[in-house]
């Protein structure tokens, strides 16, 4: 179900697809023959990606997703260029590591407000287009993918405001599926562990210099791991709602 041509008819949005995980998955489900949106703040970024994907449709909108009348613009943006939206991955995320105690508070506000409300005003915004494309389009099926974290599941010492925010994307996750698993809308969770991208660059330098010496020994994944995992989710049958993947590098303990 991986080969080209799998996803011809079909409109997918990716958020956060100006660089790492974000980008490998436009380019992916675009090699499956999908129209793809590309969301993000840089929009250089996403003007070139789009000129670079070739025999689909492409609309690059640049938007903050922490700002609601952003994300809610993004959809519709998509469907009026595209005509339609049959995959959503969610995507764009912000890691911020560091003890509680004497954590830069606005770095919480940051993750809360991109990770947590980014998704959620995304997910709403396109449910009403996603429960339509699973009663109207060929597949019969729609996609809404979440990308969480290993630390949503595994909580670790110096990234308790970021476990945070994944712990949230994984329970939200998980209601969605409940609410709408029924009307053939998927909803799908894809957890990596470390995976080589610009994510831990945001960090404060301390904090980049623990992750360093942390992962230093270990083959990291690759974007397009995780570009691939979400590629097998949304490519299966109707009848198959993959609902979590949990991906970490063969070297990950935690």
């Amino acid at each position: 179900m991986s080969e080209s041509g799998t996803l011809a008819g079909t409109v997918a949005l990716v958020t956060g697809a100006s660089s790492g995980i974000g980008e490998a998955t436009a380019r992916h489900l675009a090699g499956l023959g999908a129209d793809v949106a590309l969301v993000a703040r840089r929009r250089d970024r996403i003007e070139k990606l789009a000129g670079e994907l070739e025999g689909v449709r492409t609309i690059a909108i640049e938007a903050d997703l922490s700002r609601r009348p952003d994300a809610e613009r993004a959809v519709q943006a998509t469907v009026d260029e595209l005509g339609r939206l049959d995959i959503l991955i969610n995507n764009a995320g912000v890691m911020l590591l560091g003890p509680i105690a004497d954590a830069p508070v606005d770095e919480w506000d940051q993750m809360v407000q991109i990770n947590i409300l980014g998704l959620m005003y995304c997910a709403k915004a396109a449910l009403p287009h996603l429960l339509s494309a699973a009663e109207t389009s060929p597949r019969q099926t729609a996609d809404l993918v979440n990308v969480s974290s290993v630390a949503g599941r595994v909580v670790r010492n110096g990234s308790g405001v970021y476990n945070a925010t994944k712990h949230a994307v994984g329970a939200f996750s998980e209601s969605l599926r409940q609410e709408v698993t029924r009307r053939h809308v998927r909803v799908g969770l894809v957890e990596p562990g470390a995976v080589a991208t610009e994510l831990a660059s945001h960090n404060r330098p301390e904090i980049q210099a623990g992750m360093r010496e942390r992962f230093a020994s270990m083959e990291r994944l690759e974007a397009d791991d995780i570009a691939d995992a979400v590629g097998y989710m949304v490519t299966r049958p109707r009848r198959v709602a993959v609902n979590e993947i949990l991906i970490r590098p063969t070297e990950q303990d935690q």
